[in-house]
């Protein structure tokens, strides 16, 4: 009797069914892109310095220029390790006094202006950009600098607290309704991230955004992977995760257009309310289904994509039953994650590895827009690296697998992180190139790392294992912020050390599992931990029976 992916292979494994499913899909993965990255853009940090008053009104009576006047009233100008007195602190000067002169004020008040008092900032600040982030309209500059890490870590923390309950709703009442009601939440919490008055409001739904966005994108990722046959569950993976690369270049390009945060924020939250049009176009997987002893609906669902497909329904098409000496209906349970010694190997290495990634692949992004030349251009160019990342793995993943790409990528980020530590600053675009090689390799594993986590559980735990090994990327993106903007103010290569350990430690861990091309989605526990055996285990299958006369349309 054929399994679930013999009947793929007869109506069609990836026909006009899956083809739109897919599509319509993908816009889930192009809207996370600003929730993960956003941050580049909506909590950039322009040039500044100290508000003054009476600084301007004294520029005008004397015609100064923009940077005479900076020149004049702004302490810590033209010294290499000034930045911090150039934006933090103020001459104790009172600049409405008439006995200031235009050339040169301060030297009728000391000899030299080293010997003037200087005090913080208490009046604001000045910043020059012509559009607005949260640090320009929130203050978040000098002692409060902190407050744009938290900003990020706050949507990590958000995927982190959403993993285990995001991931058990999908494998308890199923891929769609998980779905449905992420991207609503999603919606809804970014447009008022948009409207709120205050930045703890603003935390707030950043965390509630966090808490659903990284669930609604696994919970397409597995229903796409799981309407396709096994030839083509690794091209749609990565394509799909492709789809987040476009995300990320038009996210550039609308960043470009609207320079104010507030009508960015809101230009890519309203676009997730489209989602709910999903409950129309986007059934629910029939593997679930089965998983859940819900058959007859598994059955109505198998025949309806063999029409859209075009194909004639199996003559064998008809109930959908677990192999007879399983009877009950499958739960998914956080102890199936380490119930056996291969799946406890596995779940571990999994862990470490997603932590690792989100690590380098926001670190390089991030320390990237540090140090950024035109934030825009340096975002969209090392973007464009990740269109490559994914016809390697094409090319690659079938003839050599998943464990050995996975294994160098992970020592090419590394070692474009090292490299990076001997490079000055001035050398721009020999940075940028490095820092493309770097994420390259970060996103090489991120699009493998995907695939083979879904490979390596059973149907019922499926989703539950990817969400929870992911939650260590949560870890490292909550750690990613301050390590780079507070390291790099101790020293600015300091963090891409700490990357580069990461990911030689990650290369060799990735060998330690076991190669997935090739092998049947596990269905049993059973099947997950013979993953390695040479020969190739019994498959406790899913099978059709025989009963061609009550065949019926969905």
């Amino acid at each position: 009797m054929p399994s679930v992916d013999d009947v793929l292979e007869q109506i069609g494994e990836f026909g006009w069914f899956q083809k739109r499913t897919f599509l319509i899909l993908c816009f889930i993965s192009i809207i996370l892109a600003p929730i993960y990255v956003g941050i580049v853009f909506l909590g950039f940090t322009p040039d500044h310095h100290c508000r003054s008053p009476g600084v301007a009104e004294l520029s005008r009576r004397c015609g100064w220029s923009p940077e005479e006047e900076l020149n004049y009233t702004v302490p810590g100008l033209g010294e290499a390790d000034g930045a911090f007195l150039r934006q933090c602190m103020r001459y104790e000067v009172d600049w409405n006094q008439s006995s200031l002169s235009c050339v040169d004020p301060l030297a009728s008040l000391a000899p030299n202006r080293s010997h003037l008092p200087l005090s913080p900032c208490e009046h604001g600040w000045v910043y020059d950009t012509p559009g607005s982030s949260i640090v320009t309209e929130f203050n978040l500059v000098c002692a409060d600098a902190w407050k744009v890490d938290l900003f990020q870590s706050c949507v990590n923390l958000g995927f982190f607290l959403g993993s285990l309950g995001i991931g058990y709703i999908a494998d308890r009442f199923g891929r769609k309704l998980c779905l449905l009601l992420t991207t609503l939440i999603c919606a809804v919490s970014g447009v008022l991230m948009a409207v709120v008055p205050d930045y703890t409001s603003m935390l707030l739904f950043r965390l509630l955004q966090g808490l659903v966005s990284k669930g609604s994108w696994m919970s397409g990722y597995t229903l796409i992977t799981e309407f396709v046959g096994s030839g083509y569950r690794r091209t749609v993976g990565i394509l799909y995760q492709v789809a987040f690369t476009v995300g990320l270049m038009a996210l550039s390009g609308i960043a470009y257009a609207i320079p104010h945060w507030r009508w960015l924020q809101l230009t890519v939250s309203l676009p997730t309310f489209l989602c709910l049009l999903y409950y129309w176009c986007v059934p629910e997987s029939p593997r679930w289904l089965l998983s859940q002893k819900r058959n007859v609906e598994a059955v109505k669902i198998m025949d309806s994509i063999a029409q859209k497909n075009g194909k004639p329904s199996p003559a064998d098409l008809k109930l959908l039953s677990l192999e007879e000496d399983v009877t009950e209906k499958l739960s998914p349970s956080m102890a199936d994650l380490f119930r056996t010694p291969n799946l406890r190997k596995h779940t571990f290495i999994l862990m470490f590895l997603w932590f690792t990634l989100a690590m380098l692949y926001q670190g390089i992004i991030l320390r990237m827009g540090a140090t950024a030349d035109n934030l825009y251009m340096d975002f969209f160019y090392s973007s464009l690296v990740e269109f490559p990342a994914a016809v390697i793995i094409l090319v690659c993943v079938d003839r050599v697998g998943r464990i050995y790409p996975m294994a160098v990528s992970n020592l090419a980020a590394a070692a474009a992180c090292i490299i990076l530590i001997f490079i000055p600053q001035d050398l721009h675009w020999l940075n940028i190139f490095l820092s493309s090689i770097g994420r390259m390799g970060a996103t090489i594993v991120l699009q493998m790392i995907c695939l083979v986590n879904a490979e390596l559980y059973p149907t019922f735990v499926r989703n539950l294992g990817v969400m929870v090994c992911s939650a260590l990327s949560d870890i490292g993106g909550i750690v990613a912020p301050f390590l780079v903007f507070r390291l790099m103010e101790i020293w600015q290569p300091l963090p891409l050390v700490v990357f580069g350990v990461l990911g030689l430690l990650a290369g060799g861990m990735t060998l330690l599992l076991p190669e997935t091309k090739g092998v049947a989605l596990p269905e049993t526990i059973e099947d997950a931990e013979n993953l390695r055996r040479k020969d190739k285990p019994k498959e406790n299958k899913v099978y059709l029976q025989v009963q061609t006369s009550e065949l019926r349309s969905p």
